[in-house]
């Protein structure tokens, strides 16, 4: 588990930081949320994520969609580009991926509520979507569709 920093103790943030070489060694930070009293909704969309297929070692291609309602901390987006990037030399298939980047943001950040759906381009014929989620929504945060089209052209 990432050790959680405040703001102005980031590891990342205004920093010069390198594509770290795995997810397992990606370090997040997790500033303390600026309205931790507030219920909201935070997403974060990345069209253009890509993992290696644990067979083939093919690139695979996919479209995740992160929403999570913070608790006493949220999560830099700095860091979470250089995590999600870290996957491009990582070998996984599509279930492992999604649900793993979602339980490690879920066991290290702990929001209210969080899912992840990874929408993962065809290969082989066949288009993969995996969605994971820590549990019902709190009652009262608004939760937009994801937004991502069926498999025809998705982008």
């Amino acid at each position: 588990m990432s050790d959680t920093h405040q703001p102005t103790d980031t590891l990342h943030l205004g920093q010069q930081s390198a594509l770290p070489a795995s997810p397992q060694e990606a370090k997040l930070d997790y500033p303390a949320n600026p309205r931790p009293d507030a219920l909201y909704l935070v997403r974060f969309a990345a069209p253009e994520f890509t993992s290696l297929c644990p067979v083939t070692g093919a690139p695979d291609f996919a479209h995740l969609v992160i929403d999570y309602a913070p608790g006493q901390t949220i999560v830099e987006s700095k860091s979470l580009k250089l995590f999600l990037g870290s996957f491009r030399n990582h070998n996984g298939f599509h279930e492992d991926v999604t649900v793993g980047i979602g339980q490690r943001l879920a066991d290290e950040m702990k929001p209210r509520w969080l899912r992840i759906g990874g929408y993962w381009y065809p290969r082989g014929g066949i288009p993969i979507d995996v969605f994971w989620q820590t549990g019902t929504p709190p009652e009262g945060l608004w939760v937009p569709e994801q937004g991502v089209a069926g498999y025809r052209g998705r982008g």
